[in-house]
């Protein structure tokens, strides 16, 4: 299937066309089943902007189960192995969802809250504002070794991990899409930064990201920002055409920005040992946590030592911590004149003069 294009047709159908194991990412916001009956009035009597279109209506719970477990085959049978699945929904959904995608053999991850930061208030008043929606995040097995960007997310997040709560406002302004009459283009049209950080997340420079719901096209457009190629798949021609118009808009990155830092994973090796032999960190140095709490000698090995305890960085991070593991890169701190510096900061130095 050609690469980079919004295909106007059935979403099961179009998919099927799509060969194994070749795509990389596939982020999925499917029918909620809100089973919507009544219009909803605001408190000045003006009509709430609500999905009322055929496309989320299902007759019964089997019905949409049935529609779920259609569409999540196709997606374990094209995803590469390792490949991620990002699945979106509310209450009213997204327990069957996840429910399929076990039952489909699909390894559930994280799931995700996204905390809208602007939620439409419950005008009527008969049950909490509903200010979220969740996230799965999925792989192809418990074993897959799957792309997870961590550092990248974790400079996007101001150096600490990136947690599994994301605030992020729904759309409004400029980013909303709106008819000529000022209605929304499109009910349920996603914010292009929950689909910038899930594509940050999961994929690389020139991975294959399918949206076999693609509605407003937002994936596609994050995707051609970040040199991401795509396949979106939408049954209704005018949401089609809104997104070619949003698309021939969008401009790509440039090439500088769109490489991503590696992580530490993929960066060469540096035993801590390298370090002590080549004087980085003698032996006899003092190894300290962030607030001095604990305190051990490098030996000669590469060793520390506490007493009458001895053993690697790792080892003796966990031990001090009472925990079962521990990365000594990030616990243990050397001392320097008014300063400690961070293990993992003098590797990087190290690593970066070696390289270069």
């Amino acid at each position: 299937m050609k690469k980079n294009q919004i295909i106007l047709g059935d979403s099961i159908k179009e998919m099927k066309k799509i060969k194994d194991h070749s795509v990389d990412l596939i982020f999925a916001d499917p029918p909620y089943n809100l089973q919507l009956k009544d219009t909803l009035y605001r408190p000045d009597q003006t009509t709430v902007e609500a999905v009322t279109q055929d496309w989320d209506k299902f007759n019964t719970y089997k019905e949409y189960d049935q529609f779920t477990n259609a569409w999540l085959s196709e997606c374990k049978r094209i995803l590469k192995k390792g490949g991620a699945l990002w699945v979106i929904g509310s209450y009213h959904n997204i327990l069957r969802v996840g429910s399929t995608i076990q039952d489909e053999g699909l390894w559930i991850l994280n799931d995700i809250i996204w905390h809208k930061t602007n939620p439409m208030p419950n005008f009527r008043g008969t049950r909490f504002t509903n200010a979220h929606e969740t996230l799965l995040w999925c792989t192809t097995s418990r074993d897959a070794k799957y792309t997870f960007n961590y550092q990248n997310l974790k400079e996007l997040n101001e150096g600490k991990q990136m947690r599994s709560d994301w605030y992020i406002p729904i759309c409004s302004g400029k980013e909303r899409l709106r008819e000529d009459n000022n209605q929304r283009s499109h009910p349920t049209q996603k914010p292009e930064a929950l689909l910038y950080r899930i594509l940050l997340a999961s994929t690389n420079k020139g991975d294959v990201v399918l949206d076999p719901f693609s509605g407003s096209g937002t994936t596609a457009v994050v995707a051609k920002k970040l040199q991401r190629n795509f396949i979106s798949i939408e049954k209704d021609k005018d949401y089609v055409e809104l997104s070619k118009k949003r698309l021939g808009a969008t401009k790509v990155l440039k090439e500088d920005v769109i490489e991503l830092t590696k992580s530490r994973r993929d960066l060469p090796k540096v035993p801590f040992g390298e370090l002590v032999e080549q004087g980085i960190i003698p032996p006899g140095a003092v190894l300290t946590d962030k607030k001095e709490r604990f305190k051990a000698t490098v030996s000669i090995d590469g060793t520390l030592k506490i007493k009458d305890l001895s053993g690697s960085i790792h080892q003796m991070g966990a031990k001090m911590q009472g925990l079962p593991s521990c990365n000594g890169w990030d616990f243990w701190h050397v001392k320097d004149r008014s300063k400690s510096i961070l293990l993992d900061d003098i590797r990087s130095d190290y690593r970066n003069k070696k390289l270069n």
